[in-house]
């Protein structure tokens, strides 16, 4: 009822937050888009779907190629996968979480040249890559983050403390990892208790919470921007940020299924599952 009544206290304060941040444009017709990564190399945003149960291998997830400004270049991009979610870019490759594996797809050909087991993998979501070119991907369901460095996955930290991590971001010489929260459910991933933001050291991999953005909601995506951080609670539908010493402040609502956002530092890119959409939000 706590939960109830503050998201309620919060959704009146995104009516105008939403407006603020300008809806620029919407993209429909994905299935169940879960992430949507910018390609700047090649100028344009790259969409997963996921087309089924998140966890079923499938065989029917895909991804998709979207402009800049939300028009559909190729709708099936790239087949041969199962529930695509999160991915990262590095060295010409993109990779892609895919339950227990990690599909890499060459950026300039779009064909997918290799499959990564990820051994005792239970549900990879997240990805992200660090200024080194080595990339991550969490376990949601292990409270695991897992390290590739170009095929060879290994396990980078795992703790409880985690809670569930989902998003993952890359920033500087931390990960910031946006936890779905303890004690979830695997049939309907609701939580004993919300998540919050956290960060994690790339070099003693020590794991701190971002002060007072603790137990919050139920976070999926998460992106930085400068020194302001972005997330989803896929819930709700939520779009928070957040700033050191502050508090987790609501831009946008969106219907339930808001999951792993991307930016181009002018735009927050945000897959929207329940709709089969992407919208895209101003900054200015």
């Amino acid at each position: 009822m706590k939960r109830l009544i503050a998201f309620t206290a919060f959704a009146a304060i995104a009516v105008v937050s939403a407006a603020q941040a300008g809806e620029a444009w919407r993209a429909t017709g994905f299935e169940q888009p879960e992430s949507a990564l910018v390609d700047a190399a090649h100028n344009r945003i790259v969409v997963s779907n996921i087309v089924g149960n998140p966890g079923d291998a499938d065989g029917n997830g895909y991804l998709s190629l979207l402009s800049r400004d939300g028009k559909i270049i190729t709708r099936h991009w790239v087949g041969g996968m199962d529930a695509p979610k999160g991915m990262a870019i590095a060295g010409g490759r993109l990779y892609a979480a895919d339950i227990t594996k990690v599909r890499v797809v060459d950026l300039a050909s779009g064909k997918l040249v290799e499959t990564i087991d990820v051994p005792g993998a239970v549900f990879l979501n997240d990805m992200t890559q660090d200024s080194a070119g080595k990339v991550y991907v969490s376990d949601m369901l292990a409270d695991t983050i897992y390290r590739i460095d170009g095929d060879k996955p290994e396990p980078f930290v795992k703790d409880a403390l985690l809670a569930s991590p989902n998003g993952v971001f890359a920033d500087g010489g931390r990960l910031i990892v946006a936890s779905w929260g303890k004690g979830i459910n695997r049939k309907d991933f609701s939580t004993a208790e919300p998540g919050g933001l956290l960060s994690v050291d790339l070099a003693t991999k020590k794991i701190t919470p971002l002060p007072g953005a603790q137990k919050f909601a139920d976070l999926d995506g998460v992106i930085a921007i400068g020194d302001t951080i972005y997330a989803t609670a896929y819930m709700t539908g939520t779009l928070y940020s957040y700033k050191t010493g502050g508090a987790p402040q609501v831009v946008a609502t969106f219907k339930p299924g808001s999951a792993d956002i991307g930016t181009d530092g002018e735009k927050i890119f945000v897959p929207l599952m329940g709709e089969g959409e992407v919208a895209a939000l101003s900054l200015e």
